[in-house]
């Protein structure tokens, strides 16, 4: 079993993810009700009078095409930017936790894109998986053999490449990048850690779908649990955190605030900050943590908007299930 110092070192750079399963349930059909007829003779037809509410056949039709259009136009919008076939990058792995949020800000811009890719679960005790690299971190993209590495950079390289001919990112998009990196990823570890019975919940996840032995598994679950409680003790110190979900609420609302009552700060559709912001918060969401963020602040409404544009996994599964 591994030592608490190892599973220590495990857990400084994961966060915990849950994989939230939803399913709509069938409406119940409704009973069709039989007619009668009248024996009676039925009375003379009346003429219709005239009403407002009487619409010509033709203002109908072109009311139906309008709303229709209108609603076509609305799912497109928000539909995956699939790059065009000769711009879409080959052979992508990503090597990564899968608990991770800057990999799970790369996941989500190959999500949003529809990028299919392989992942390989790095053992973050052993991280044999990544010998044959010098880079000692997750996550790193492989792209037809090219290694890149930190979630930023890699994001930058890709969007260049299947955007050739536009800019890479306005200021305003600049800004709420850096502000992910620099603020929103450091309010979530003292989250999921906040107690006991959370941080517990959080390695329960890791412990079940992280690349462990079974008897690493016992070791990440407990061990890991515990010192990442004390762990973010710490983080709250460093960050000068008093109250952890204060924190948190008030991360969400200051991005619905910068959202300005635009749908995505891209506009109609996701930016790379909009990306990034839904990537590192996707490990959270499901928990106890994330469940109150939804519940206490105005997020909830971008997030379901964020999860129907970023769409299914593009995520190639190999005959291990991997």
């Amino acid at each position: 079993m591994r030592s608490l110092r190892a599973a220590q070192t495990l857990v400084s750079r994961s966060l915990f993810s849950a994989r939230h399963l939803s399913g709509a349930a069938s409406p119940a059909t409704a009973a069709a009700a039989g007619a009668r007829w009248c024996a009676a003779p039925a009375p003379p037809p009346r003429s219709p009078l005239p009403s407002s509410r009487v619409m010509p056949a033709g203002v109908a039709g072109a009311v139906s095409f309008s709303l229709t259009f209108a609603t076509v136009a609305a799912a497109e919008a928000r539909a995956k930017e699939r790059p065009q076939p000769d711009l879409l990058p080959q052979n992508v792995v990503l090597y990564q936790y899968q608990a991770c949020p800057f990999c799970n800000k790369v996941r989500a811009f190959l999500d949003y894109h529809d990028i299919p890719y392989k992942v390989v679960e790095v053992n973050p005790l052993s991280k044999k998986e990544l010998k044959w690299s010098d880079y000692k971190k997750v996550p790193i993209l492989t792209v037809d053999g090219e290694q890149l590495v930190d979630s930023s950079d890699i994001i930058n390289i890709l969007q260049s490449r299947i955007n050739p001919n536009e800019e890479l990112t306005s200021d305003e998009e600049a800004k709420w990048r850096r502000w992910v990196d620099e603020h929103l990823v450091h309010v979530l570890s003292p989250n999921i850690y906040r107690t006991t019975s959370e941080a517990l919940e959080s390695f329960d996840y890791i412990a079940k779908h992280g690349n462990f032995s079974f008897t690493e598994r016992f070791a990440v679950k407990y061990a890991g649990a515990a010192a990442m409680y004390m762990v973010s003790k710490k983080l709250k110190k460093k960050y000068n955190i008093t109250d952890e979900r204060a924190s948190l609420y008030d991360a969400a609302n200051t991005w619905i605030d910068a959202l300005n009552g635009r749908d995505f700060l891209g506009g109609s559709k996701p930016n790379l900050a909009d990306l990034a912001v839904f990537g590192v918060l996707r490990p959270i969401r499901y928990l106890r943590a994330g469940k109150d963020m939804v519940e206490n602040t105005e997020i909830g409404d971008w997030y379901r908007r964020m999860e129907d544009a970023v769409g299914e996994p593009s995520r190639i599964q190999d005959a291990e299930g991997n």
